[in-house]
């Protein structure tokens, strides 16, 4: 399996205590920094490949949402405003110390899309564009019935049941199901990077889908949507039709394991719209 030795690890605070983080690259005058925000509920590993292609002409943040991958845990389910305060926790904790200093470019998938945009609305001094893939924007009785189904999933009980279910289903979607250009042990991995966190794995979903999706239309920077043909294709580009200033790129090629499959391709893409917005001073 490929071993990605030039993805540093580190931790700094947010207001739920340590916030875990997977970085690569220098800082670059000509190229602002980016923060990938990750999905639900996996961890900034999923981005490895991604951090590491990015990471070769500018520095590259990844960071764990609280409670999930080695980031501390909130009391309690914080929600999409909630989290991006932590992550605002962090930005700032990371320009104290230095490491990550002015504006950053942001990207975000699946739920980390929703994450992407309450950062930047709420901190537009540090956000200066927003690129996701995968807005779960779906109708207002699915959201409601996937919310439904997320409180009132059941606690881990003594003989195993639910974990055991939960893992069963998680295996045959993350392993069994993968694109098969994705080696076995990578998605051996890719499985027990989401299995850590089971006890809570609904907590961000709560977030999503109770979500005020109408909230997208106050991103006021530049948003891009790189978007693979994944089933959540049509809510993903109807959401973004909700946005202010979003340009929709289309991948038809690529479907799901994107990370695995393309990284390259996407840092690629990524880089040709950061990079529009000129120098990192911008």
């Amino acid at each position: 399996m490929t071993s990605f030795i030039k993805v540093r690890r580190g931790y700094t605070a947010c207001r739920f205590g340590h916030m875990h983080y997977r970085t690569a690259g220098q800082a670059n005058p000509d190229h602002a920094p980016v923060v990938l925000l990750h999905q639900n509920p996996s961890s900034s590993y999923e981005y490895e490949a991604l951090i590491e292609e990015l990471g070769k002409d500018r520095l590259v943040y990844a960071f764990d949402t609280p409670g999930y991958g080695m980031s501390d845990a909130p009391p309690a389910p914080p929600g999409m405003a909630g989290y991006a305060e932590a992550f605002s926790d962090a930005l700032d904790a990371l320009a104290e110390s230095g490491e990550l200093t002015g504006p950053v470019d942001l990207y975000g998938f699946h739920t980390g899309t929703l994450l992407c945009c309450e950062l930047a609305i709420a901190r537009p001094d540090r956000v200066r564009s927003v690129s996701l893939t995968g807005i779960p924007m779906f109708d207002a009785q699915v959201l409601a019935d996937k919310l439904a189904y997320a409180e009132t999933f059941p606690r881990p009980d003594e003989d195993g049941k639910v974990v055991l279910e939960l893992l069963g289903n998680l295996w045959n979607y993350v392993v069994k199901s993968r694109d098969q250009q994705v080696a076995l042990e990578k998605a051996v991995f890719n499985f027990a990077d989401k299995a850590r966190v089971l006890d809570r794995f609904t907590w961000a979903y709560k977030g999503v889908w109770s979500y005020d999706y109408e909230r997208l239309a106050l991103v006021k920077q530049p948003a891009f949507l790189l978007q693979p043909a994944e089933d959540i294709q049509a809510v993903s580009l109807k959401a973004a039709g909700t946005m202010q200033n979003c340009t929709i790129r289309e991948l038809p090629e690529l479907d799901r394991d994107i990370f695995d499959v393309a990284p390259e391709r996407l840092a690629n893409e990524l880089r040709n719209f950061f990079d529009q917005h000129g120098p990192s001073d911008r």
